[in-house]
């Protein structure tokens, strides 16, 4: 049992180790150079020019620990099969599960601490010696220890192992693991919901229903009833806003401002394989220039409405030029030329 759990969890992280490579891409490592390189300085400024007034590195701090003491899932690697074909082993299952939990643990409390010892500097600041900061991040990680307890309660009921919750805990987990490489590549695996948000109808107006306009009709039904085009848009935009509201150096926030963007329309590609499954839609009279255009309009139409906000935030005209010229290139330049190799 022990022996097949070990290879479920090797064959699952050399699966994300292959996605990692196209994450970590040359232009992705270069981004986040420069974006370490900002940070290290402004942490530098932070500490030389400490603020007088403590009350806001308190708030941030009390976030930054509480978002660090809710990270981190109990990976069990359980799979559907399991409910049937290792239900006669539950007793076996049941120990494993408790090292899972510990190896969990151990993992995210490292990160945990590693992160805290990166912000040492600031406790000191704030008037904590060197001995009772180390008490805290010893208190932090019993905290955290407790929390991993709190979590694996969803995966028993009185004691036993809860096949339902526990099969759905470990899919939710290896699917937000899995959408994340799905920002960079296509990734195999990825299972997707669909449901009517009748609120939103009054937007599919906004594209007339007409011949020449078959797939762009398609294309933003499916982006605003998948669970995952809407939801990647919303996120991908507030971490835009959020950059240009709280990075300092207004360069900098929109060059992150044009990296989110980027990768969302990177993301929204995938609209063009999305009704492949749905065989009726080979019955179409429409030419696959037509669906590819309808997907160039649909996706121009997206970025040029999502930075609208975005260049309210700018705050500074070479910002919010570059920004706009960006989004031009990227969709002027960049979409068709990813939509020719699509269809290629």
């Amino acid at each position: 049992m022990t022996e097949l759990f070990q290879k479920r969890r090797a064959a699952f992280i050399a699966q994300c180790l292959k996605y990692l490579r196209f994450v970590l891409n040359d232009h992705f490592v270069l981004v986040l150079l420069f974006l370490m390189g900002f940070l290290m300085v402004q942490y530098s400024n932070l500490l030389r020019n400490f603020p007088n007034q403590h009350l806001p590195i308190f708030l941030i701090l009390f976030f930054i620990i509480v978002g660090l003491l809710g990270l981190g899932r109990i990976a069990t690697y359980l799979e559907p099969a399991d409910k049937l074909f290792l239900l006669t082993k539950e007793e076996e299952l049941v120990p494993l599960i408790y090292k899972a939990r510990l190896r969990s643990f151990l993992v995210w409390v490292s990160i945990q601490t590693l992160v805290l010892l990166l912000l040492l500097p600031i406790f000191l600041k704030l008037g904590l010696s060197l001995g009772l900061a180390f008490v805290l991040i010893d208190v932090l990680g019993v905290i955290k220890w407790f929390v991993m307890l709190h979590k694996s309660k969803v995966l028993f009921d009185g004691g036993k192992l809860s096949w339902d919750r526990a099969l759905a805990y470990e899919n939710n987990r290896k699917q937000s693991i899995l959408k994340f490489f799905s920002l960079f590549t296509n990734v195999k695996g990825i299972s997707t919901s669909v449901r009517r948000r009748k609120y939103l109808d009054g937007l599919l107006n906004l594209v007339k229903k007409k011949h020449a306009k078959t797939w762009e009709n398609l294309y933003l039904r499916a982006f605003l009833r998948s669970s995952d085009y809407l939801g990647l848009t919303i996120r991908l935009l507030l971490l835009s806003l959020l950059a240009l509201i709280f990075v300092p150096n207004r360069l900098m926030a929109a060059a992150l401002a044009i990296v989110f963007n980027y990768l969302l329309v990177f993301q929204l590609l995938a609209l063009y394989h999305h009704f492949d499954y749905h065989y009726l839609t080979g019955l179409y009279p429409v030419s696959q220039e037509d669906k590819a255009g309808n997907l160039q309009s649909f996706l121009e139409r997206i970025s040029y409405f999502l930075i609208l906000p975005e260049l309210a935030l700018t705050f500074s005209v070479r910002s919010a030029l570059a920004l706009l010229l960006a989004t031009i290139i990227i969709t002027k330049l960049y979409l068709p030329y990813k939509i020719k190799s699509l269809i290629d």
